[in-house]
């Protein structure tokens, strides 16, 4: 009970701190606005795609941007828990450093899941046409995308010492899973360049995505991998994250 009370408490400070966190609320809204109203127009006519226009295959994949930048962006938690010295009363908790992990990851995988619903609220405005009842079918896909990229952020953080070091650490990260994820562009297919299909393999970000396409398009979307391939990769992934990070937890000192 101690563990799992312990888990819930890392959970609930996570979410009440992106909720009170206006700016960043504000910000959320703004940026995938962007990328699918000036993007998707002036790069409508130059990308052709069967069986659905260009907003319609970039959504899904804002989604994924949306979640990527969010779930990186959450390990800066770490270092300010460092700074104000509140990381040290969480390590001599009694409680385990794995549960330390996984309610902090929990914590920020929901808060990240919230900004990709406002994607999806987006969509519906703009007139991007899916079934309502799609997002209840993506959430549980896109809180298992953010499970590997939270853990991510939270493992660069617990090595770093300062907020400019983590940047340019996840900025480095971040980009490079974002252009070779999809997103905006088929990252296979005729024409593609040989290293551009095999980077995108390598990419686990690229698996998520082609699970929202295929949930989000459904039939007029031909996916690259069956729904379950991507969902099993997605999720060997996010143990493979969740147990580095546990180990690299273990290793902060109290």
């Amino acid at each position: 009970m101690t563990e799992l009370r312990g888990i819930y408490t890392l959970w609930l400070r996570e979410i009440k701190r992106f909720i009170r966190d206006r700016a960043r609320v504000v910000i959320s809204f703004i940026q995938p606005l962007l990328w699918l109203v000036v993007f998707a127009a002036g790069f409508s006519a130059r990308i052709v795609l069967p069986g659905v226009d260009y907003q319609q295959f970039l959504f899904p994949g804002i989604i994924g941007q949306t979640l990527l930048f969010t779930s990186m962006f959450m390990g800066i938690s770490v270092i300010w828990d460092k700074e104000f010295g509140f990381m040290k009363e969480i390590l001599v908790a009694p409680i385990s450093r794995f549960s330390i992990f996984i309610g902090k990851m929990l914590g920020d995988s929901t808060a990240a899941m919230l900004q990709g619903v406002i994607v999806f609220a987006f969509g519906f405005l703009l007139g991007i046409p899916f079934n309502p009842l799609t997002l209840f079918i993506a959430l549980p896909i896109m809180l298992l995308i953010t499970f590997g990229l939270v853990s991510i952020g939270l493992i660069i953080a617990s090595f770093m010492g300062s907020l400019e070091n983590f940047g340019a650490i996840q900025t480095f990260i971040n980009l490079p899973l974002f252009f070779l994820s999809g997103a905006l562009f088929p990252a296979t297919g005729e024409g593609i360049p040989g290293w551009l299909q095999f980077a995108s393999k390598l990419n686990p970000l690229s698996y998520g995505v082609d699970a929202l396409r295929t949930v989000i398009l459904c039939s007029n979307w031909t996916p690259l991998h069956p729904l379950c391939i991507n969902l099993a990769i997605i999720a060997i992934f996010d143990v493979a994250m969740i147990i580095i990070g546990t180990w690299a937890f273990s290793r902060m000192k109290k």
